[in-house]
């Protein structure tokens, strides 16, 4: 099956101007020759001209007896004939040879040797023909020049006549090309406009008819599939405007979202705030049921409830602490947000989450670097499947709040540093203070002098005993107190710095002492660890100064509240008839420690039975009271 052939624009342009070319080249070529054959002939012309010339210079020197210039007139005569005859190479010089050229050219060399053998060779002495011969010779000559003309004449004509077959056919073949210019190019970019134009009204229908293979061909096509385009574009506009609205909406929630949780992380004070107030905006944010936020014990293997919202109390109360393993939440604390649901999930040891009605969980690890704080537990009572787009912004949501309890942290560790270094500023200013003591030791020093030099020993004993006692006393307050100020608080549980002060006071004392850990709760800031420390150690310091006993306890309760109580089987003594006088500061420092932390110090004492110190720590706000339990609507999503 023979295939039909295209012709694209450039080859039909070329098809219809060829010819025209052609014609011009011909026309060309042929002006070219002509126009060399008038030059030769031209300059032909000229030169036989110049013989003419020279044969009346030669008569002239004949007539005047100039014989001597004769010889070189004659050989540039010579010069001219050969030029003639067979042309000048260095110019275009040549003669239109025919029969009559010819003959008269043989006319014009024999009338040339005889003129030579009668006036030059022969040297005659009368003159009388001379003029004669002379103008027969030059007539001869220009009988010549006339038949060159002949031929000049009729060239002349012929370039006549090709200059005006090319000025034909430059008109012949500009109104060809300008006629298919038109058809071939105009026209087609005409109906291209008027389509452009029908487009550009808002007519998606207008389409441009293909009447050709070429380019033209080629571009109605481009065109016609463009505008069927832009017409289906149009007509699925407004679900892309709908499309691109809603996701430029979803857009601008996230950054809201991210800009509320941001600016809540900023102005948070206290991790209890920051809790509260994250577990409301992210339950907000993911429409979740109900929230839950965890704190994770180094190990992970505690998982500590600082905030809730949306879950029941009873729920709340029972997972106020749990273990590894214990609960779907926690499972995977380690890793990054994972979708439990709770129905085909394995069953916990705890199912709390089901109970309520939840069918899905969701737990985000709350994640510094590499160091995992915690996690946040969305619960929702229909099954959930976050988009990429919604656990990036979670996750996102989680770094923030990771972000913002290490800030917490940090301006804890701060302000510890700070009251280190005021209580080291302290340490300084009591350790000064001794110099009150031992001014008082000098002048007692000066009366026992005195009392030496008098001879009164019983005045001597006395200041002696109460040089002793200020000594032993200035040393032991010394001691205590630098004892006191090295002891300091681990930075993620205090169990250890208990235990330590315990072991110094036992070694320093001699007295037994035994602590007791009951409950788990949070673990106390730093600030706060070094407060209670100090109480702790004054307490026991009483101990050892007053009471008297051989054994000491202290017991600690976590829940619901922090009690630290420091017990002792000493001599006791009765609170509402044994008032401290205003030299022991001690318990006066206790409770301006205890107020600093919004703690209470309470002391119970029976004469022979001991004493108690307790010191009691503010109740943290229950996670359950943020927020009302919503169990009775199981279906909310």
């Amino acid at each position: 099956m023979a295939s039909t052939r295209h012709w694209n624009l450039g080859a039909k342009l070329l098809m219809v101007g060829a010819p025209f070319l052609l014609l011009v080249f011909i026309a060309t070529a042929a002006t070219l020759w002509v126009s060399w054959q008038l030059d030769g002939g031209a300059a032909a012309v000229n030169e036989a001209g110049r013989m003419r010339m020279q044969s009346y210079r030669m008569s002239l020197s004949i007539g005047t007896g100039e014989v001597d210039q004769l010889p070189g007139q004659a050989a540039e005569f010579d010069r001219s004939l050969a030029t003639l005859k067979l042309g000048d190479p260095e110019r275009p010089l040549f003669v239109p040879w025919d029969d009559d050229t010819t003959q008269r050219f043989a006319v014009v060399e024999a009338d040339w040797a005889r003129y030579q053998a009668q006036w030059i060779h022969a040297k005659p002495t009368v003159f009388g023909e001379l003029r004669a011969d002379t103008v027969a010779f030059a007539s001869d000559i220009d009988a010549f020049v006339n038949s060159i003309e002949v031929h000049i004449a009729q060239w002349t004509a012929l370039l006549h006549l090709l200059q005006m077959s090319m000025l034909a056919c430059v008109i012949v073949g500009a109104t060809v090309l300008l006629y298919t210019g038109y058809l071939f190019v105009l026209e087609p970019v005409g109906q291209l406009k008027q389509a452009i134009e029908r487009i550009q009204l808002g007519d998606f229908d207008a389409r441009v008819e293909r009447v050709s293979s070429d380019e033209f061909g080629t571009l109605a096509d481009g065109f016609n599939g463009m505008a069927e385009h832009l017409q289906s574009m149009y007509k699925n506009l407004e679900g892309k405007v709908a499309e691109k609205t809603s996701l430029l909406q979803e857009k601008s929630e996230r950054l809201e979202s991210l800009y509320a949780v941001t600016n809540l992380v900023a102005q948070a004070t206290s991790l209890d705030a920051l809790a509260q107030d994250f577990t409301k905006n992210i339950a907000k944010i993911s429409h979740a049921d109900g929230v839950a936020l965890r704190w994770s014990s180094q190990g992970g293997q505690r998982h500590l409830m600082l905030a809730a919202h949306g879950l029941p109390a009873a729920m709340v109360d029972a997972e106020q602490c749990l273990y590894a393993g214990d609960c779907h939440c926690g499972a995977a604390v380690g890793s990054t947000l994972n979708v439990i649901p709770i129905r085909d999930a394995t069953p916990a040891p705890m199912s709390h989450c089901a109970q309520a009605g939840f069918e899905t969980v969701i737990t985000i690890p709350v994640r510094l670097h590499d160091r995992v704080m915690g996690e946040v537990d969305l619960f929702f009572h229909a099954r959930i499947n976050p988009s990429p787009s919604e656990r990036s912004l979670l996750e996102a949501l989680s770094s923030h709040l990771a972000s913002g309890m290490e800030n917490l942290r940090l301006n804890s560790l701060e302000k510890e540093a700070a009251v280190s270094q005021e209580r080291h500023l302290l340490a300084r200013e009591l350790h000064d203070s001794i110099a009150q003591s031992l001014a008082f030791l000098k002048i007692q020093v000066q009366l026992m002098r005195d009392a030496i030099k008098t001879c009164n020993e019983p005045d001597v004993a006395k200041i002696l005993e109460e040089i002793d006692v200020g000594v032993k006393e200035s040393y032991g307050d010394v001691r205590e107190l630098l004892l006191h100020f090295r002891t300091r608080a681990n930075t993620e549980d205090i169990e250890p710095a208990l235990a330590t002060t315990l072991q110094k006071f036992e070694h320093q004392s001699g007295i037994k002492t035994t602590l007791t850990i009951q409950g788990q709760g949070l673990p106390l800031t730093p600030d706060v660890q070094i407060q209670v420390l100090h109480i702790i150690q004054e307490a026991l310091s009483n101990v050892r100064k007053h009471a008297h006993a051989s054994q000491a306890w202290l017991d600690v309760q976590q829940q619901p509240a922090w009690r630290l109580e420091v017990r002792d089987d000493g001599i006791g003594f009765n609170p509402e008839t044994d008032q401290y006088d205003e030299t022991h500061v001690g318990m006066r420092i206790m409770t301006e420690r205890a107020q600093r932390i919004g703690a209470t110090i309470e002391v119970v004492s029976t004469p022979s039975r001991g004493s108690s110190v307790i010191l009691t720590l503010p109740t943290p706000s229950h996670p359950s009271t943020t927020s009302a339990a919503r169990i009775d609507n199981p279906q909310a999503a």
